[in-house]
């Protein structure tokens, strides 16, 4: 007949499939969160291995790397009534476990939510030319108002970034125009300086020619010599009375 089990080995094979089973092994970036018979004890467990001595213990992962996550298109009505679509990238990480697992029913939801309607309150409080072109600003401020609403979830935000801002199909017509007519603007008053600093050229230049009327002769020489050389053309030169006097006259 076969021996019976002693059952002090009965006892001591389920100890030790009961420390097995409860071995448990944390990644890097990985804390557990323990609760023993629903309270939570003082400080997360891990990276490395760990025991978890369940049915009294409870253990919840949290990860510690950064999040990246993507906040959906949002309509938002900016402060000169232009509806837009806006879209943007939120990165935050989890600095403290036991809050975000205690405070906060689930952080990444949670933070997801808070992402987007800050999102929509924020960037309703702008016009639209600062929505276009503080971009930078508007990040710091979203990132500062989330940062200090997970806070107490043991959440930190890093950074946040409006990726994109769809604009409808008749405001960006206007835009062209009005950017059309900046360029417009620019190039007449471009042109204007332009005519003002040859007026000014011109009047300097007729100023040194009023000191001695030889050079006025030698300009109309001159002016002369340049339209000659084309050679495809007759051209009739007025030439003025003290020119005509000064060249020799035919003696009969």
């Amino acid at each position: 007949m076969p021996m019976p089990i002693p059952p002090a080995l009965i006892v001591v094979l389920i100890v030790v499939v009961y420390v097995i089973s409860s071995i448990k092994i944390l990644a890097e970036y990985e804390r557990g969160v323990i609760f023993r018979l629903g309270k939570l004890l003082p400080a997360p467990k891990g990276p490395g291995l760990i025991l978890v001595f369940q049915p009294l213990d409870r253990m919840v992962r949290v990860g510690l790397r950064t999040v990246v996550l993507d906040v959906p298109p949002q309509d938002v009505i900016t402060r000169d009534n232009v509806s837009v679509k806006v879209n943007a990238v939120v990165y935050f990480r989890v600095m403290d476990a036991r809050k975000a697992i205690v405070e906060v029913e689930n952080y990444n939801y949670a933070t997801s939510q808070l992402s987007q309607t800050t999102l929509r309150s924020v960037l309703g409080q702008v016009d639209l030319d600062d929505l276009l072109s503080k971009r930078e600003h508007l990040n710091q401020e979203l990132q500062q108002i989330l940062d200090l609403r997970t806070d107490p979830w043991g959440v930190k935000v890093s950074a946040v970034e409006v990726k994109h801002v769809d604009l409808p199909e008749n405001m960006q017509r206007a835009m062209a125009k009005q950017a059309e007519a900046e360029r417009e603007k620019r190039a007449k008053i471009i042109h204007a300086a332009g005519e003002l600093e040859a007026s000014e050229k011109l009047a300097s230049a007729a100023t040194a020619m009023a000191v001695e009327p030889m050079t006025i002769t030698l300009r109309y020489l001159q002016t002369l010599t340049e339209i000659a050389s084309e050679k495809n053309s007759t051209i009739i030169f007025p030439l003025p009375i003290e020119l005509v006097n000064m060249l020799p006259m035919k003696r009969s």
